[in-house]
């Protein structure tokens, strides 16, 4: 599945994602590709700006490290970025629920 197919959920899978502990680009690229059993393979294109986004709506935070002699920028959940996990997972529930019962009428 590409970015169109999360298209409005991509935040909400890179937080939940972030929950799980903090990491860098690459590692959550992975960790979404991994948990969803191969079907999500992200471009870093697609996570990068979406981790930006996150960033600048105080929702993940950013740091540099240095690892093996590179910088790199890792990210965690915030307080706020809890609670927007909270709300993305409730208005998937509620999609998926309408999805189901137009599909299967």
């Amino acid at each position: 599945m590409d970015a169109d197919g999360i298209h409005g959920q991509l935040d909400t899978l890179i937080l939940a994602t972030l929950k799980r502990g903090e990491a860098h680009g690459y590692a959550i690229i992975a960790a979404l590709r991994e948990t969803s059993g191969e079907q999500l393979d992200l471009p870093s294109g697609t996570v990068y700006p979406a981790l930006r986004r996150l960033e600048r709506n105080g929702h993940a935070a950013g740091k540099w490290t240095q690892a093996g002699g590179r910088r790199r920028r890792v990210y965690a959940i915030t307080e706020d970025g809890l609670a927007a996990l909270a709300k993305g997972r409730a208005d998937w529930l509620a999609l998926r629920e309408v999805m189901t019962a137009v599909l299967d009428a």
